[in-house]
């Protein structure tokens, strides 16, 4: 036996027996994963044996945002045939079942984005009798964030300014303090220590009825972006409702799906998502390229970890042809609540100095964001002011 095949005989058992492995050896970060997934289903290792043998015990509880990453998870690390026992499983054995069967059960349940990410991932096992109170949870959730953030949304888009077209009438709003105190030294006053103006300077805001930018929403749906693919819906949803942007909002993992035509209804949206799977940013840079129009009227958000299954190498080259002809790209590693989450260290980086920014954003300031990339303002300084690391 050579050496390669007793430590991959060695790394299978350890995988196999979890906690109980001992000092049998250690696992890389992948396989750490792994072994943590594995854990949270059925155990570290204990006396109770569940179905099936072995020597595991469920573990994952009933922490709705520890289910959503360890779904995510599953769907990363193990073949799809794999997964969908271990799903089937887990409504077995950590509650689930109870939860997706009664639909007075779910209703009782507070919820939050975290339970619709759960929702979503599980769809397709969610019974007939009980799917009309997971739509109603999930939609109870979606009005929510609109609430919250719908109508600064559309506030920062409608008050988008043109920067290439000064006026000398402008609204106070649009007043260049800075500009017009210049153009009005001359008057200044030095015994009342004070500048009479008597010109102002300003931007003048373009009309409301015509097309401002096209907007390109590239969201990876891979479990980990559970989150992020929520939100993306809700805020999608509200700019598609604006005759002033021509919204796009296609989701990928390997396979690319463009969702634009169900933006009218973002609870349709989300259970028309497939939450897992591995990830081809490649591929779905592709495609919003081939939905550029007017470049320089474009702006490209990509949300995704950077996990890239696909040609990094080719990603960048994308996205280097895409910033080079003028479109604004923006790459969000996270559009949630719940902070910066693991991602790739290195390819944040190398896009960013590439032009296109890299950084994770609260969905309370992706309306002050996007109206930044409309008045094709500097992405990346604006993150900086605003304390958020670009990346790193």
């Amino acid at each position: 036996m050579t050496r390669d095949s007793a430590a991959e005989r060695q790394r299978r058992w350890r995988l196999l027996l979890g906690g109980a492995a001992g000092d049998l050896g250690a696992l890389g970060e992948d396989d750490q994963r792994r072994d943590s997934a594995l854990t949270g289903l059925y155990g570290g290792g204990g006396d109770e044996a569940p179905s099936g043998g072995g020597k595991r015990s469920a573990g994952l509880g009933g922490s709705s945002p520890v289910l959503h990453r360890w779904l995510g998870d599953v769907r990363t690390y193990f073949p799809s045939s794999v997964v969908q026992v271990m799903q089937r499983d887990a409504v077995e054995r950590l509650g689930l079942r109870q939860l997706l069967l009664e639909p007075e059960l779910l209703s009782s349940v507070e919820p939050d984005v975290s339970l619709v990410g759960t929702l979503v991932s599980l769809s397709r096992a969610i019974p007939e009798r009980t799917r009309e109170t997971a739509r109603a949870v999930v939609r109870k959730v979606v009005e929510d964030i609109e609430r919250r953030l719908a109508d600064r949304l559309l506030a920062a888009v409608h008050g988008a300014i043109d920067r290439s077209r000064r006026t000398s009438r402008p609204r106070l709003s649009d007043v260049d303090w800075n500009r017009t105190i210049r153009k009005n030294l001359r008057h200044y006053q030095p015994d009342q220590r004070t500048v009479v103006v008597q010109d102002l300077v300003g931007n003048s805001r373009r009309s409301r009825q015509a097309s401002l930018r096209d907007v390109i929403l590239l969201v990876d749906q891979s479990g980990s972006m559970a989150e992020s693919v929520v939100y993306s819906a809700v805020l999608g949803a509200s700019l598609a409702s604006l005759k002033a942007v021509d919204t796009k909002l296609v989701v990928f993992d390997t396979e690319v799906v463009d969702l634009t035509e169900q933006l009218k209804d973002p609870v349709d949206l989300l259970f028309s998502t497939q939450l897992g799977g591995g990830t081809d940013i490649n591929r779905a840079v592709a495609y919003g390229q081939s939905l550029v129009r007017r470049p320089t009227d474009t702006v490209m958000v990509l949300i995704s970890d950077l996990y890239e299954g696909g040609v990094a190498r080719e990603l960048q080259r994308r996205v280097r042809e895409l910033v080079q002809s003028g479109v604004t790209v923006v790459v969000l590693l996270a559009l949630s609540d719940s902070g910066t989450p693991a991602y790739d260290h290195e390819l944040a980086a190398r896009l960013s100095e590439l032009g296109a920014p890299a950084f994770a954003c609260t969905p309370d300031r992706f309306p002050d964001l996007l109206a930044t990339a409309l008045r094709r303002e500097d992405v990346a300084a604006w993150a900086e002011q605003s304390g958020i690391p670009v990346g790193r």
